[in-house]
Order: structure tokens, then sequence, then C-alpha cells
């Protein structure tokens, strides 16, 4: 190898080596749908000019050398190469369904490939919409949506970039350290990091219709749209004291899953019967939109890429209930707790410890027994709150999903302008029908609407 390679390689960091093993290999796919047709042209002439193309992780080869380590290695971007662009209607069906199906397809059939730099853009043009795909290893969604709303501009204000929730606010208020709190602390981290590492060996949720498993991840998928408007959720916020739109929304899925576990295995559950998911949790100080000029300096490294730990979130199955506003108030018990404890700050620092000791494959395989032993992954990504385009193309929604895990059901959401999106993506042959599930989340919050507007 030539000196100047060297020079050039860096090596990858532990979260990027476990999101580029087998058992947790992960490709992000972001669908942003336009107002007017795609301007092949313009969409070209906006990447050579972008910051992502000055972004090293997104003008590198990854390598491995010969004692199999992972490397980034910079290359010249052929962006023809990583454009994929269809012309042709990809089926007759309405055009939200054919783009969550066309989604629904990469995310367990279509993996990057190794032999350019680790993203691509697909134009479906007769659809109006891009779908971004990036590897996991390139960065989380944090970063990921920092990079792509540079290219994006406010409809109301050209010359302003979008924000999101505010840059510069903090991802969690500041904890008052008196004896009381840092005894919780302790306690609560003690209890919910010992759980973690049970889920690591032998404790899982027991089956359900929603379960998935080891090598669910190779099934066919499925994927559908839940949406919620933001007002909506603010108005449930406001009837439950001290609540916040994480807990209305945890409150929508316990309410969500109850009613499908309802329609799907009726009287097959006991109340209070529990599942869990894991969720992601942002670690960086600031939850809003990242500065990507300080991303080009050399100690940028504790902004950029993957920085979120996981949370195991209990759903305990409740049938007949008469107040809606109950599954706020339990959701906002538990996550109340939640917040108290370092769960998210441990689980990544001792996935970071064990990668660095032990390698990245013993941490895959943890990772994955972790995954096959819940039920469900979701995440909640704030995205702009005010219309924006791109290319000077107005933005109608922006939609994320991932790769297949073994989970049967995933979900992530992102908010646009007063809509929060939620992809829920399926095995198909455990959840055939995954817009009844959509429903199911949606009648949650029109029932904890009317609930919070008695109150």
């Amino acid at each position: 190898m030539e000196a100047s390679e060297l020079e050039r390689d860096q090596p990858l960091t532990p979260a990027g080596r476990l999101f580029l093993q087998p058992l947790m290999d992960q490709v992000i796919s972001c669908a942003i749908a336009a107002v007017d047709p795609l301007d092949i042209e313009a969409i070209k002439n906006e990447l050579r000019n972008s910051v992502m193309l000055k972004h090293p992780r997104f003008c590198s080869l990854m390598v491995r050398d010969s004692g199999g380590r992972e490397y980034w290695r910079r290359t010249e971007v052929d962006i023809d190469r990583h454009l994929i662009i269809r012309h042709q209607p990809l089926t007759d069906v309405p055009e939200s369904d054919t783009v969550n199906d066309y989604m629904a397809d990469l995310s367990f059939s279509s993996p990057l490939s190794m032999d350019k730099p680790l993203w691509e853009l697909h134009l479906l043009m007769a659809h109006r919409t891009a779908v971004f795909r990036v590897h996991h290893a390139l960065g989380d969604g944090i970063s990921l949506m920092s990079m792509l709303l540079c290219s994006c501009r406010r409809i109301d204000d050209p010359e302003k970039l979008p924000e999101i929730g505010g840059v510069g606010a903090s991802s969690s208020p500041r904890r008052q350290w008196g004896l009381l709190t840092l005894l919780k602390v302790v306690w609560y981290t003690i209890i919910y990091v010992l759980e973690f590492s049970l889920r690591t060996m032998w404790l899982k949720d027991k089956r359900t219709v929603l379960s998935g498993g080891a090598g669910v991840e190779l099934w066919p998928r499925k994927l559908a749209t839940a949406s919620f408007s933001l007002e909506d959720m603010k108005t449930v916020k406001r009837a439950v004291t001290d609540a916040t739109i994480n807990d209305v929304l945890f409150g929508i899925i316990t309410s969500g899953f109850s009613k499908y576990l309802d329609i799907r295995s009726p009287k097959a559950l006991r109340e209070g019967h529990r599942i869990t998911g894991l969720a992601m949790v942002n670690l960086r100080p600031d939850s809003g939109l990242q500065d990507l000029s300080k991303l080009m300096e050399g100690n940028s490294r504790t902004r950029w890429g993957n920085k979120f730990g996981m949370l195991l979130l209990p759903v305990h199955y409740h049938g007949d209930c008469s107040d809606p506003l109950q599954f706020v108030k339990r959701a906002k018990a538990m996550i109340d707790k939640k917040k108290l404890s370092l769960e998210g700050t441990c689980s990544y620092k001792i996935g970071d410890i064990i990668m660095s000791l032990f390698g990245a494959k013993l941490a895959s395989i943890l990772n994955y027994r972790i995954v096959c032993n819940t039920t469900f992954t979701m995440s909640n990504l704030v995205g702009p709150s005010e219309k924006i385009s791109i290319v000077n193309n107005p933005i109608k929604y922006i939609r994320v999903t991932s790769s297949s895990l073994s989970h049967a059901v995933t979900m992530h959401m992102i908010s646009y302008a007063g809509t929060a999106d939620m992809q829920i993506l399926v095995a198909k042959d455990v959840i055939p029908d995954p817009k009844v599930l959509a429903k199911c989340l949606e009648d949650a919050l029109v029932e904890m609407k009317a609930a919070a507007v008695k109150t």
C-alpha cells in the first residue's frame, strides 16, 4: 500500500463497524416526495455542489486490510453510478402505496454495493419521489437528516436553512441533583441495565401475533404509513400534566397495539401482558440541526456519526379502557423513570467497550440477541416545522424506514410541517395487514384527542 493511500485511510468508528456486520447490516431509506416533477440535471448539480460530497464519509470506499480491519479510503465519486432513475410508473396502485412497496422491497433484498461510497439516490420520476439510501455506518438519523437539509430551503424564506426543533435546544432537561434524585438515578440505572443485560442472554418476550425472531430479517416485507397531526398530539399532551410529545407517542403505540392484538387474537392475552420495544435515544447535547461547517473540522467526531443509545420500553396490553388518556399517563410514568436512569448512555458505553475489547462480531451477536428477545423497534426524529423545498421543488412529505431486522415490526417516525408520519415496516408473513395496524394507531390518537377535549 502506498504512503498516500495510508494517509487517506481512516478507521471506522465502533458503531460503523457494528452496522457492517451481517447480523446488524443496516441501510436507512428516506423518501422525499415533491410537488413538481423531478429535474434530473438540477438534482445532479445540487449533488455536485452539496456539503455531502465534501464530507469524507460520502466520498470513501469501505476497505479491509489483511487483518480484516475496516477503513474508509477516499475515492472519486461518479454521481451517475449513485443515481437509479426509474421513468415508468412502478404499479397502478395509489402513489403512496407504490412508494411504500418499493421501499419495502429495498429493505430486505437490495444491499448497497461495496465498490462505491455507501449511498445512492433512487429517482421515481412518475411518482415525483426521491428515495435516498445511505448505510447506517455513515451516520445516524440526526446526522443524516442534518446533511440532507443542508440542501433544502424554507419556502417562506428561501435564504434560510430549515431548523429541527431549534438549533441548540437541549435534548433533555437538566437534572436537579438532590440526594433523592441521585438515589433514583442509581437505582433505576442498575435495574434497567440489568434487564438490558438479561435480554442479551435468555430473557425474552412471550410470543404474540406481533413476534418475530431469528431469521425473520430475511423475510419479505410490507410497509404502511400512519399519519398523526402534531396539533392533535399537543392537545392530548396538554390534557396530561407535564406530559411530553414522546409520552403521547408511546401512549398511542400502547393503545394501538392493544387494539391490534384484540383484532388478531381476541381474548388470547391477559390484561397487562407485556411486550417490549427497543427505542433509539439521541445522546448529543444538541437535539436540533447540526452545524455542518463544524462537521468538516478535525474535532467534530463527537457530533457526526452514530451517537445514540438504546432503551427497553415495555408495552402492556390493556383491553377495554374507558379512559384513553390512561395510556398516556401510564406511558409518562414509565418514561419518567427511564429519563432518570442512565440506561441509554450505559447501553452506548457498554457496546463501545465490547467492540473495543472483543470486536464487532461478538457485539453484533449480542445486539442481534437483544432484537430477537424483544418485539419491536421504534425511533422518532423531529423534522422541519415549516414547509421546505429542495432544488426549488416544494416537498410534500419526508418518510424514513430502514433495512429489515429480526423484529416483525419496525416503526420510524419523522415530523414535517405539522404532521408526523410513522413508517411501519413488517414481515408480511407475520403481520399480513400493516394498514390495519396503522389504522389502530391513528384511531388511538383520535380517541385520546376526543377524551382530551372533554377534560
